[in-house]
């Protein structure tokens, strides 16, 4: 067997302690019911220390299970569900309204929000395109603009943003949710400059591979071990992981921090 061909997987390592990064901090997420990235988003922001999160998602069951958990799981009775599209306006602005009224003003947006899928460009439909487009980037430009319009009188507030590292790369049949993610990577870039008058903050993770649910659903097991298997450790990442960056920058530990993007992968883009 020649190198090319040994693979080797690192252990996944211990579940890192809350340090109170989040400290006196209200927290609004969006699509954050069930296991992935949103959700450890809000378990984390818990447990470092937020004293009030909401967390919005588009099936209501899902979402009024995910906000019972993480009081059971955390500790913190002020956590609360809202049920959003992102593709709505009408329902982008209560969301915001309902998160103003019931934390008290939001410190920290993460848009989490995304559609992914596998598509050949040739066998693309308009629909296909349009909705991984309307829901991961039009619905995070969407959350920003509400947002900004609260935070920027306040001057203050931070918001954070899942991109990917597929706004960077290349790969076959992801050519729409690249598109997407390249164009959230734009949007915090852009967006950050103007923020940044107002004493707002705006950044954004990109994450390679992250194991959950809805990605094995999603997707064939062939493939994400094949992803997985390029990564330095030999592994996906554990969707804690990616919250840890995405704690990382809403804290005050990125406070020069301005429009950038966040690898969160062990592969160089």
């Amino acid at each position: 067997m020649n190198e090319s061909q040994v693979v080797t997987s690192a252990a996944v390592p211990a579940y890192v302690k809350g340090h109170r990064l989040l400290e006196g901090k209200t927290v609004l997420i969006t699509a954050a019911a069930g296991g992935g990235i949103g959700f450890a988003a809000a378990r984390r922001s818990a447990e470092e220390g937020c004293r009030a999160l909401m967390i919005s998602d588009i099936h209501e069951g899902r979402l009024v299970a995910a906000v019972e958990r993480l009081r059971s799981e955390t500790g913190l009775e002020a956590i609360y569900g809202q049920p959003c599209n992102v593709t709505n306006e009408a329902e982008v602005q209560a969301l915001i309204d309902a998160a103003e009224n019931k934390l008290g003003g939001v410190d920290v947006l993460i848009n989490n929000a995304g559609l992914g899928g596998s598509r050949r460009v040739v066998d693309m439909s308009d629909e296909e395109w349009n909705r991984v487009l309307d829901i991961t980037l039009t619905g995070t430009f969407r959350m920003t603009r509400a947002m900004l319009k609260r935070m920027q009188p306040r001057r203050r507030g931070v918001i954070v943003n899942n991109a990917s590292v597929l706004g960077w790369r290349a790969q076959k049949e992801q050519a729409h949710y690249a598109a997407a993610k390249a164009g959230v990577m734009a949007l915090t870039r852009c967006s950050a400059l103007e923020a940044a008058e107002f004493g707002i903050r705006i950044n954004a993770v990109a994450p390679s591979i992250a194991l959950h649910d809805f990605l094995r659903k999603s997707a064939p097991q062939e493939l994400l071990e094949q992803l997985a298997s390029k990564e330095a450790f030999g592994r996906a990442a554990e969707v804690w992981e990616v919250a840890n960056v995405m704690m990382f920058l809403a804290s005050d530990y990125a406070s020069y921090m301005a429009g950038e993007i966040v690898s969160v992968s062990s592969q160089h883009a």
